[in-house]
């Protein structure tokens, strides 16, 4: 096995992502003499890239659009992974197959139970804003949380079918809503848990309506803070950002690629040295 291993992330565009703060500040950590690189990759590109790496290569981070790509790429795959239909970790094993796992469901209960203080209740009801691939990992957090049921806020009715064979996949009820015919007020008040994946313009006119929800992840974070961020704050309830996500499934992924466990300070005060805007990150 060559003395000096590689790790990467794959996305497009992949020029902003701050995966590299994660995994280089927990490679040094660890005492590591790793690289971890951002290479430009869309989806239809993926799987021959992913092909022609080399035993040196440990694993793949995999940012957007190549999640579903990825998945279908691997030669094994976690039953979340299968779930949420998307992978954004591809671990390179020893006899050259690379397996598929989704660390963002990772990202979206560490960031609930840390950083928003969710304790889950038998019952809850939890509210999803949008129908994507973070959606999706919302869903599988939910279930692996406990979460009785859910309600999709989607402004497209038929963007939704994903999510809802998503939510068929992990046996979690689900009820889909249009956004034009949603009342956020009583959505927002009687739910547990609210995961915002819209646009910051899509939730600004309801920021203060959301915040009515006990805890909130809003997956949004620069510019810093958000219109529902701020709501959020005035109203008391919980906080969680897209950064507390991103860390969270960062550890997951150090943790595959490398055998040992994540330096969790370590990566956590890199990111928010890497960052603009001052967001706490609670461990």
């Amino acid at each position: 096995m060559p003395a000096t291993r590689r790790a990467a992330v794959l996305g497009s565009p992949v020029a902003h992502s701050l995966s590299p703060v994660l995994h280089g500040a927990a490679y040094r950590e660890l005492g590591l003499g790793w690289s971890y690189d951002r290479v430009e990759c869309d989806a239809a590109a993926l799987p021959a890239l992913v092909d022609s790496l080399g035993p040196e290569w440990a694993g793949l981070s995999v940012t957007m659009p190549g999640k579903r790509a990825a998945l279908r790429t691997a030669h094994t795959a976690t039953e979340r992974a299968v779930a949420v239909g998307a992978a954004n970790t591809l671990v390179h094993r020893a006899d050259g197959t690379w397996h598929a796992d989704c660390t963002d469901v990772d990202g979206v209960t560490g960031a609930l139970l840390v950083a928003a203080g969710y304790h889950p209740v038998p019952g809850d009801q939890a509210l999803v804003l949008g129908a994507g691939g973070t959606a999706c990992a919302a869903l599988a957090a939910f279930a692996a949380l406990g979460v009785s049921s859910a309600v999709l806020v989607v402004r497209d009715r038929t963007r939704a079918e994903e999510a809802e064979d998503c939510a068929d996949r992990l046996s979690l009820p689900v009820e889909v809503v249009e956004w034009a015919d949603a009342d956020f007020t009583g959505l927002a008040g009687s739910t547990a848990v609210l995961v915002n994946t819209a646009p910051t313009q899509a939730a600004e006119p309801i920021a203060a309506q959301l915040a009515t929800a006990r805890h909130v992840l809003d997956v949004v974070y620069h510019p810093w803070p958000t219109p529902l961020a701020e709501a959020t704050r005035r109203s008391g309830a919980r906080l969680a950002t897209g950064l507390d996500m991103l860390l969270h499934q960062a550890f997951g992924q150090v943790e595959q690629f490398t055998g040992q466990s994540a330096p969790r300070v370590a990566m956590r005060d890199a990111l928010a040295a890497a960052v603009p805007d001052p967001v706490p990150l609670p461990l």
